[in-house]
């Protein structure tokens, strides 16, 4: 079973994937509030994927991205964002997400996505 990280900092992001996943047979995820916490978690305990929004107080996705890639470069991390925020998309496919998705979204589109991110192995 895949280990899923959702690091949003509005709790009902959070839920709203999580519910998502869940209903999809995701069950092992963790949840992070900002990006530092992310960072944390994803070193304390080693998810298969991770969905990260862009804008976070105290850590931006941006910046958690970086650390996580630092520390693995095989990390399978996923951009959560909204519409207008395509240079920070294009700025994070550089650092190393492995892809995006733009708010809202929907249901069917994040498990397509996360599924194809986890099958993927080079």
């Amino acid at each position: 079973m895949n280990k899923v990280l959702i690091v949003d900092d509005a709790a009902f992001m959070r839920m709203f994937i999580k519910t998502i996943l869940m209903s999809h047979g995701f069950n092992d995820i963790i949840e992070a509030e900002n990006g530092k916490e992310g960072v944390e978690k994803y070193k304390e305990l080693k998810p298969d994927i991770v969905t990260m929004d862009i804008t976070m107080p105290e850590m931006t996705g941006l910046e958690a991205l970086k650390s996580i890639i630092e520390y693995d470069s095989k990390a399978k991390v996923v951009m959560v964002t909204a519409l207008g925020h395509e240079e920070m998309v294009k700025e994070a496919i550089q650092y190393g997400a492995k892809s995006f998705i733009v708010k809202p979204f929907h249901t069917d589109h994040i498990v397509k996505t996360l599924n194809q991110i986890l099958a993927y192995n080079p």
